[in-house]
């Protein structure tokens, strides 16, 4: 789904801020390597793809529930479809203009989505204005 067809659906949050929010989430959840891929100008499908690597299938399932949480109840998007969730290796997140990628670290590196798409554009996951919630737990 594209932009245009995103602010039809009232969320009020750009596909970025959206990107942006997921790779906190998956950072807060001791995600590594997270990255945002801008593929807006190779593809009319999507925006933007976050990708980001966990240690375990525990930790696969923990960034992938709580990025599904921040982005339904507190930017009230509704994600579309969910892949590999039961095995836990490469798990995708559909949210239609934007694509999370949850990798264990093989299959990150097996199928190197960075240089696949290598002349969409990197975004740095911008700091944070404020802290979640449980910052004062570490």
């Amino acid at each position: 789904m594209s932009t245009a067809a995103r602010q039809q659906t009232g969320t009020s949050f750009s596909s970025l801020e959206r990107a942006h929010a997921a790779g906190w989430a998956a950072q807060d959840n001791r995600g590594q390597d997270v990255i945002i891929l801008d593929l807006r100008q190779e593809t009319p499908l999507f925006d933007y793809f976050v990708l980001a690597t966990g240690t375990s299938r525990r930790q696969l399932h923990a960034m992938s529930e709580e990025i599904d949480r921040v982005l339904e109840q507190e930017m009230g998007d509704h994600r579309m479809g969910i892949e590999g969730y039961s095995d836990s290796h490469w798990i995708l997140l559909d949210y239609g203009d934007l694509v999370v990628h949850l990798f264990d670290r093989e299959l990150r590196q097996h199928y190197d989505l960075e240089n696949l798409w290598g002349t969409s554009p990197k975004i740095p996951l911008k700091p944070r204005a404020v802290p979640p919630p449980h910052a004062s737990w570490k």
